[in-house]
């Protein structure tokens, strides 16, 4: 109870919490030459633009300049992606991320903030010239039903990919799998057959991507999945980390806000916090 009053408290944060998990990643995909996936690659020197985008789309997003129209683009752009490499599905929690900001818009802190601050004081020469951050505060209004269902947008997401991981990565393809097995001797920690520890990686996956998508124990679930990104992250020495960000961003959001609605912990559970929803929804 007394955890979840706490976390409650740190809801105007999420958005800054989202901003940093896709802000630090898109700016690595620009230098480094890589589209949302580190495994979809282009040619830096055939596709100048693409890497201006990526850099730009992480530095906007990163400052909370503009974030809901950054945050359309960088939509568009992972749509465009999809249709042009399918394999881009690899790092599909963007999507959650991109229309969770959309809705919240930048937060605090943030360039929109300071900025919106200005642009609405009567008799600045800045609030007769900046229309952008006018925009803002009709967008805030309108958007404002929809920050309850942010938990639920998060959760879905971060649930989608980890069934994806598991079942498409591991279960469907176990190669791969094994062969990150016979790279680093897995079986030497766990003695067990190299197929179990794929399986076992697989199972685990789904399972907590079934109880993010149900909202079922959805605190403890995010949890596991951050225990898991940290494993992984100092387990495996050669994986890229900037391919983690997003989703250790994603599970520090699901951690602060919990299930929100349409979830078991919603419906059944015993509510310590009056509606965990409206963590988001109030100013």
């Amino acid at each position: 109870v007394i955890l979840r009053e706490k976390l409650a408290s740190y809801g105007d944060l999420v958005p800054w919490m989202l901003r940093l998990a896709v802000g630090l990643p898109l700016i690595g995909a620009g230098f480094q030459g890589y589209i949302f996936a580190p495994t979809v690659t282009f040619n830096l020197g055939a596709n100048p633009l693409l890497r201006v985008l990526f850099i730009g789309l992480g530095f906007f997003v990163l400052f909370g300049l503009a974030t809901r129209i950054v945050s359309t683009i960088g939509l568009v752009t992972y749509a465009w992606a999809f249709v042009t490499e399918p394999s881009v599905v690899l790092a599909i929690e963007y999507v959650p991320i991109f229309l969770a900001l959309f809705v919240l818009g930048g937060g605090r802190p943030s360039a929109d903030d300071m900025l919106l601050e200005v642009a609405s004081t009567d008799g600045t020469f800045y609030g007769r010239v900046d229309p952008v951050h006018h925009l803002k505060a009709y967008l805030d209004d309108r958007t404002r039903a929809l920050r309850a269902y942010v938990p639920v947008v998060l959760r879905v997401g971060m649930g989608a990919s980890f069934i994806y991981l598991g079942l498409i990565q591991k279960l469907s393809q176990p190669s791969s799998g094994l062969a990150v097995v016979a790279k680093y001797d897995l079986t030497a920690v766990v003695p067990v057959d190299p197929g179990l520890w794929v399986v076992g990686a697989g199972v685990t996956e789904i399972a907590v991507g079934v109880a993010l998508i149900a909202g079922f124990f959805t605190r403890g679930a995010a949890a596991i999945s951050f225990l898991l990104f940290t494993v992984t992250l100092f387990g495996l020495p050669d994986d890229p980390v900037l391919a983690h960000v997003t989703l250790f961003g994603m599970a520090s959001a699901v951690f602060t806000l919990g299930a929100g609605p349409l979830s078991f912990d919603h419906w059944f559970g015993r509510p310590a916090v009056e509606d965990d929803e409206s963590v988001v929804a109030a100013d």
